[in-house]
């Protein structure tokens, strides 16, 4: 009789932290390139299955004939992607911290996130001059992104980031193109007081040669057609959507409001300003009446408007009763004033399709979620932005059919907000969302969900959760995801991250978080806290 012996000590725990090791393939290809799962190159496939037993010479057995099985479905929920910093390539085109830029990618590979999105500034891409591009920075970050298993959504961002040169997070148009709106000042939106605003080109001069011999849709496709050459090996596999900067903060608007100021305290209650009185516009507008036949409308913009004002009711224009809003001049000017937006967002997505069509990348392009006069008639601070929508009219309807026709993909925020935590009674959050994802839907529109304020409470997380459910977009064979704006330090802390790993369980595939992981259910925690411990000594970001 054998001796039983007691089994070996274990082996001492160690005292060292580490990333969770990662499979060198994804699960469902070990699966595919096993024999047990695809016949041997010696053999041909066969549809029948043969029992023990079965043969040709008797024994009672019986060939059945199976049909192959069907194809797996989809996996349920969301995938869920993280926008960089906005300066994760700084001002001289290199990734910033890039140590510990690596810790975090590693740590957002470990959670599960399908993906990061981020923006490739014109300011820092094109900055040396005219048709000279300098992509390291960006193709450095890509490199990482795939070393890590990461997917990658570009931002091409046509716009300024910051409020100024005091801002840290400071990135002007490139320094070529403020020399030609200097010496040009109506290439800069303008309101009816002449304030100039340079975070983004105005549309009305879209097709004229006023950058050096370039129009800026000239511009706009020189630096696509640059970036697909430059990429040619990611597209499609690493790079899977392409997010077309159109306005404003990378948003198909115009900027009644500017951008920084949309994010403080207070600023729902202003209206905004119509952005029209430049010379191009103005130019634009005078053609239109002339079209139309209408020869006192070809001069001026709007009437009895005043965006100082936070009480709509003191206005001419946009008071619900009798107010020029819903009067035959006022209609002609909307119809004009968000018709033009509209052509210039069509403009950039037939360059966007031209030129990325056959690589396996989808376009995209994004609409703000203006909600803070949602429960008036006129709708004011949408009007000045571009968006004809009022109570009588929807305006986002004409945006996500200029979208399809493009096979282009729908971006807007708005889903962490609630109605119930807002200032103003006459916002409403969570109705522009229910319009914006109706709109989307209604045009078989791929949806990309996101954030406005960088938050991780729980509120927050469970009310994007509830926010997504309004899109059902996989039974009409189109895609949802979500993208969390933006990741900071914060974002790694303990109770942060505990918060945002389970977000992410709770919007995508449990299954594919396993996977992802690559850990028993038992040692979740022990990852997670691995991946923060990681983080932390690489000094993330602040």
């Amino acid at each position: 009789m054998a001796a039983i012996t007691a089994p070996p000590p274990p082996a001492p725990a160690s005292t060292s932290c580490r990333l969770p090791r990662r499979r060198s393939r994804p699960l469902t290809r070990v699966a595919a390139s096993s024999s047990r799962f695809r016949p041997s190159s010696s053999r041909r496939p066969s549809s029948s299955i043969s029992f023990p037993g079965a043969g040709s010479s008797g024994g009672g057995g019986e060939i059945l004939h199976v049909p192959p099985p069907p194809p797996p479905a989809a996996p349920p929920g969301a995938p869920v992607y993280v926008t960089l910093p906005a300066d994760a390539v700084g001002p001289g085109g290199r990734v910033a911290r890039r140590r510990a830029m690596g810790a975090s990618l590693a740590a957002l590979a470990a959670a599960g996130v399908a993906g990061v999105a981020f923006e490739l500034w014109w300011g820092v891409v094109e900055r040396q001059g005219p048709g000279e591009y300098d992509w390291a920075g960006y193709l450095d970050l890509a490199a990482m992104a795939r070393h890590h298993g990461l997917r990658v959504r570009a931002i091409l961002a046509f716009h300024q980031c910051g409020a100024g040169p005091h801002d840290p997070l400071w990135i002007p148009l490139p320094q070529w193109v403020l020399e030609e709106m200097d010496k040009v000042p109506d290439l800069s939106y303008t309101n009816r007081y002449q304030q100039r605003n340079k975070e983004y080109i105005s549309l009305g001069c879209d097709s004229l040669p006023v950058l050096r011999g370039r129009s800026p849709m000239q511009a706009y496709s020189d630096f696509m057609r640059s970036f697909r050459n430059t990429f040619e090996d990611y597209l499609g596999a690493i790079v899977t959507e392409v997010q077309v900067g159109m306005g404003p903060g990378g948003e198909l608007r115009y900027p009644s409001c500017p951008t920084e100021k949309l994010n403080q305290p207070g600023s729902s209650s202003e209206l905004g300003e119509f952005q029209c009185y430049d010379k191009f516009m103005q130019a634009s507008l005078s053609a239109h009446a002339q079209i139309l036949g209408i020869q006192e409308w070809r001069s001026g913009g709007s009437t009895g408007t005043d965006g100082s004002q936070q009480d709509l009711e003191e206005t001419s224009f946009f008071r619900a009763d009798g107010g020029y809003w819903d009067t035959p001049y006022g209609r002609f000017f909307l119809e004009w004033y968000s018709g033009m937006l509209v052509l210039h967002g069509e403009r950039l997505c037939m360059i966007a399709d031209t030129i990325f069509s056959g690589t396996g990348v989808t376009i995209s392009g994004k609409v703000a979620g203006i909600h803070w006069h949602y429960y008036t008639c006129a709708h004011p601070s949408e009007l000045t932005a571009g968006y004809y929508n009022t109570l009588l009219r929807d305006g986002y309807l004409p945006i996500a059919r200029m979208f399809a026709k493009y096979k282009a993909a729908l971006c807007c925020g708005c889903f962490d907000l609630r109605d119930a935590e807002r200032m103003n009674p006459e916002s409403s959050p969570e109705g522009t969302l229910r319009q914006l994802v109706g709109a989307a839907k209604m045009c078989n529109l791929p949806l990309n969900g996101e954030n406005s304020v960088t938050r991780l409470d729980d509120a927050s997380l469970n009310q994007v959760i509830r926010s997504s459910r309004l899109y059902s977009g996989r039974s009409s064979g189109t895609s949802f995801s979500f993208n969390y704006v933006r990741m900071n330090k914060s974002l790694f802390e303990f109770h942060n991250w505990s918060r945002f790993t389970k977000f992410v369980r709770q919007m995508s595939d449990a299954r594919t978080f396993l996977a992802r992981l690559d850990v028993r259910r038992g040692q979740q925690y022990l990852s997670s806290m691995s991946v923060v411990w990681v983080v932390s000594r690489a000094c993330a970001y602040t």
